[in-house]
């Protein structure tokens, strides 16, 4: 069977490859995508051949093909049909963390069956939403919180959604695009600009990837308090206002990462669990 992939070739110039699939052995599946998901600040980096070596490694996905920087496949945020392979999947939407391919083999433990109460659309998200659950993990925010989100983008907006769950003293979104304040309210969180967000807070995710929205989350956190950092800045290398009064308030700056389940819950939770409970 014939199947299409997309390709990073050389920084900044991608392409579509051909392959050829055969049929599913004993134990796997065959996916046919529906939808396939761009995790914007990864990704891009992959784009610009902008990972630095020291972590290619570290930052290979799940079924990539080839090697970073290039040429690679790259990606993980893919929602399909299981149309062959294991009996009791065949038929099933499913999410896999394969790279941008129209029909894929993976193991059957490979996929995670898709309630059927959830969009195709919004189960691509799903990898976005595991980030946010370690995160919330890593962080755990208690009850009364003062909670700032700095960054509205995909993995900002997935961790205040799950926020407004929680019996928080105050939420508020943190950017300096303004359009974004609809979408932060059908979230149940309000967006507002680095100017007008409030300060001393208990706690602070930070995700916009930029150094400025880095300085803006230590700025809002409250003495004592601690900022999460979701954003990865790849090969660049942010100025951070450590001086002033960092050290006098004694912050905290802590980074989370998806790849391995959070230390508050690595002794009881596998990857496939924090997967679960983000679909």
């Amino acid at each position: 069977m014939e199947a299409w992939a997309y390709w990073t070739v050389s920084a900044r110039r991608g392409e579509l490859r051909r392959e050829e699939l055969p049929e599913p052995r004993s134990g796997q599946v065959r996916v046919r995508a529906l939808a396939s998901g761009i995790s914007r600040g990864t990704e891009l980096l992959v784009h610009r051949h902008a990972v630095p070596g020291s972590v290619r490694n570290l930052m290979r996905c799940p079924f990539q093909a080839g090697d970073l920087p290039g040429p690679v496949k790259y990606g993980y945020l893919s929602v399909g049909v299981v149309e062959a392979g294991a009996p009791d999947l065949v038929g099933r939407r499913v999410f896999c963390l394969h790279p941008h391919q129209d029909v894929y083999l993976v193991p059957a433990t490979a996929v995670t069956v898709i309630p059927d109460d959830v969009p195709t659309e919004r189960a691509v998200l799903a990898g976005t939403v595991e980030t946010a659950v370690n995160a919330l993990w890593d962080g755990a925010p208690r009850i009364g919180d003062r909670v700032a989100v700095v960054g509205a983008g995909m993995i900002g907006l997935s961790v205040a959604a799950l926020l407004r769950r929680f019996p928080l003293g105050r939420l508020e979104v943190v950017d300096t695009d303004a359009a974004k304040a609809p979408v932060a309210r059908r979230l149940g969180a309000r967006l507002v600009t680095p100017q007008d967000a409030a300060g001393d807070c208990d706690l602070v995710f930070h995700a916009s990837a930029t150094e400025d929205g880095l300085a803006t989350g230590l700025r809002l956190a409250g003495d004592e308090g601690e900022v999460i950092e979701l954003s990865w800045f790849g090969d660049t290398r942010p100025a951070l206002p450590l001086g002033a009064d960092f050290h006098a308030r004694r912050l905290t700056l802590r980074s989370s990462q998806v790849g391995r389940v959070g230390p508050a819950r690595a002794a009881r939770r596998t990857t496939s669990d924090r997967l679960a409970l983000a679909l």
